[in-house]
């Protein structure tokens, strides 16, 4: 009898075993939560969830950017700047640098080149305000705008890059502004957001700092 029962346990404990060892692999073999593959693919999809609203927003605000970090580069190579306008100039080529960058990548992975549809629908002069798109007013400055910002000098180079600048912010702050009623990307939608409060609060900013000069 005692034979019989130990020949029992000793079954059941080896089914015990064997069913114990059966469960590690698959325990072994989940995916960690922070697999490089698993973000990729997040990356991939977020990437993939576009519309043309999205590219041409892209394209368009790299130029307009660029335009900004090129008008900042003026004034911080003009001798005797406003040291605070300096600043605020510094801080534009900043924050706008990385944001190129950014849509570049995005524009990379949609498949389209940076510059492809950056050309703001077709260029006109205004003698006023630098450039004109054909959907609006987008703070664009011309050449002539660009010299004239060269040029100057001391408080004036300073009064003129923040006209320049507060009408450039303005045309961002539109284009954002219609980007969001049309876009599709998350994360552009996201910049977009970014663009109109932190542009808006530099234009308020800037329009502090012209009265004071």
């Amino acid at each position: 009898m005692k034979t019989k029962l130990s020949a029992v346990a000793a079954s059941v404990f080896a089914a015990s075993v064997a069913l114990t060892a059966c469960g590690e692999p698959n325990q072994d073999t989940e995916e960690p939560a922070d697999d490089p593959a698993a973000q990729d693919e997040q990356t991939e999809t977020a990437n993939g969830d576009f519309n043309d609203a999205d590219v041409e927003y892209a394209s368009g605000m790299i130029v307009h950017h660029e335009q900004a970090v090129e008008m900042s580069d003026i004034l911080l190579q003009t001798d005797d700047a406003d040291p605070e306008v300096s600043a605020l100039a510094e801080d534009i080529r900043a924050a706008q640098q990385p944001e190129i960058e950014q849509m570049e990548s995005w524009l990379e992975a949609w498949g389209h080149e940076p510059d492809e549809d950056g050309d703001h629908g077709g260029m006109m002069e205004d003698d006023d305000h630098g450039m004109m798109g054909d959907g609006g007013h987008d703070g664009m400055m011309s050449e002539e705008d660009l010299a004239n910002l060269e040029s100057a000098e001391g408080e004036e180079a300073s009064r003129l890059f923040l006209d320049q600048m507060i009408i450039h912010h303005e045309g961002a702050v539109t284009m954002a502004e219609d980007h969001l009623d049309a876009g599709q990307n998350p994360e552009a939608l996201e910049l977009s957001e970014n663009v109109i409060a932190d542009q808006n609060a530099e234009i308020e900013e800037m329009e502090e700092m012209r009265d004071s000069l």
